[in-house]
């Protein structure tokens, strides 16, 4: 195809020379990967959090010895040569100068999802700069890295002064391995609020509290910084000729993948905790903050249009916890739509594309009966948030999706369903970000375009009339949460 390439990803019999680290916020993976993207082995372990201390913390400690220990496992089942990481784009480290120092810490690594002091939290809205300095509408918990940071420096000046670096989480673990200390664009243009990617500079608040010398120099995602240190050679078993590359943001490193692949004007959409559309050919005039959409960066720097929600957060409330191996029926998604049962968002921390809806989630119509049903209206919701996301983008085009929603075959086959008129595939391959991660080991080297295989969702066998009649009604009703805040908020002035 003149816009991509299209194959069957079987074992093309390479080996696993790219070891991928992939820091999520509840489980953190390690992958043996080839430089074509094929997985040949994964091992994982939860992201382990501390509740003592100042705040919430992660406990990277303990996560360091798994990771190179594992590392080393690795190597000695996988010809490894290279190392790079990707991680989500709310994770920021403030390091000092030595990464044997314990985890290597000035102070610890803030767990994103828990609320800020009241405190902090108006102080720093005032600080924070216009849309496109920070990328993103101000969002739920300790989400970016700048308010992070400064709710650090408030809370304990003297460590904070201790500090030599700021890192996103990829780029940390890059540090741990090679000492060398980098930023990266992907990761500071996912809602980190200290990097403008529109204009390619710092924001404002940087410069106001002096943090310009905590945050290192660019490199790119594909660039090697250094090799592994010796110490940890020494001590953990690890090959001494492993370079280590800056790394990538989750979405932005699968998002990659495909414009690998030449599939440069399809928006992609990545689920899981969150669902991450991304599109390079929304206008910024577009972008609306309070809508859940961001101005993100691609790996050349270039500004991609974001639209998010925490879809995996908001289906947990919906499905329950009990749905683990029960795939949706479409009859029962079909009895959902035809009797008018609906999610209304948003059930949890975070409103998304509908604002002042956070804790106002809630089921209107007949109400489930079982858990069964409650998996429908789950899957189906997720479909009707999906596709809000890629309408806020301005997506009429072709769609990818990929994630983990596509274990449930249900959920492409209403996506494609819910918009009719674009042209909508899925990859079934769930290791998206690990295997556009390990492609920058081979950035401007390949020959060909990268290899990946696309498929078309299976029908949904349901009266298309009817379908966008319940979903025109749902995008009132999930509208009218946000009117009704609009209008208090006009009246409360």
């Amino acid at each position: 195809m003149a816009d991509g390439q299209w194959s069957d990803r079987r074992d093309d019999g390479q080996p696993a020379t790219v070891a991928v680290l992939d820091v999520g916020k509840t489980n953190v993976k390690l992958n043996a990967v080839t430089t074509s993207g094929t997985i040949l082995e994964t091992l994982s372990v939860p992201n382990p959090v501390l509740q003592h201390g100042p705040w919430r913390h992660h406990d990277l400690d303990t996560l360091g010895d798994w990771v190179f220990g594992t590392l080393a496992g690795l190597a000695r089942r996988h010809p490894l040569a290279t190392f790079v990481s990707s991680g989500h784009g709310s994770g920021g480290v403030l390091v000092g100068p030595d990464p044997d120092a314990v985890d290597g810490t000035a102070l610890p690594m803030i767990d994103y999802e828990q609320a800020l002091p009241d405190d902090i939290r108006m102080r720093y809205s005032a600080l924070s700069g216009s849309f496109f300095d920070r990328g993103s509408a101000m969002m739920h918990g300790a989400t970016h890295h700048a308010r992070q940071m400064f709710w650090m420096q408030q809370a304990d000046p003297k460590g904070f002064s201790r500090a030599c670096w700021f890192l996103g989480v990829p780029q940390y673990w890059a540090w741990r391995l090679s000492g060398v200390a980098v930023s990266e664009a992907t990761v500071l243009g996912a809602q980190s609020h200290l990097w403008n990617v529109a204009e390619r500079h710092w924001s404002p608040i940087v410069q106001s509290q002096g943090w310009q010398n905590l945050l290192p120099p660019f490199a790119r995602a594909w660039q090697a910084i250094g090799a592994i240190r010796p110490v940890l050679v020494e001590r953990y078993g690890l090959p001494a000729d492993i370079r280590v590359l800056a790394g990538i943001h989750d979405s932005s490193a699968n998002f990659y993948r495909y414009q690998a692949a030449g599939f440069d004007d399809a928006a992609v959409v990545s689920t899981g905790t969150w669902i991450v559309a991304l599109s390079g050919k929304t206008p910024f005039d577009r972008l609306d903050e309070h809508r859940g959409m961001t101005c993100n960066s691609d790996v050349d720097g270039n500004p991609v249009g974001g639209a998010l929600t925490m879809g995996g957060r908001e289906f947990t409330h919906v499905a329950g916890r009990d749905d683990a191996h029960l795939n949706a029926d479409a009859t029962l998604v079909s009895r959902m739509i035809g009797q008018g049962t609906m999610a209304l968002p948003s059930f949890g921390d975070d409103d998304g594309l509908f604002p002042g809806s956070v804790g106002k989630g809630h089921i209107t119509g007949p109400q489930p009966v079982d858990a069964a049903e409650r998996k429908a209206l789950a899957v189906l919701y997720t479909a009707l948030l999906t596709v809000e996301c890629l309408d806020a983008l301005g997506s009429s085009g072709r769609v990818i999706l990929d994630g983990s929603f596509l274990r449930d075959p249900l959920y492409a086959g209403l996506v494609a369903a819910l918009r009719p008129q674009g042209d909508t595939v899925s990859n079934l391959d769930t290791y998206g970000v690990a295997s556009g991660t390990a492609l920058l080991a081979s950035h401007g080297k390949r020959s060909a375009r990268a290899a990946i295989a696309l498929e078309k969702p299976p029908l949904f066998d349901h009266p298309s009339a009817d379908l966008a009649a319940y979903a025109r009604r749902w995008r009132v009703l999930a509208g009218q949460t946000t009117q009704s805040n609009r209008l208090y908020e006009r009246s409360s002035q």
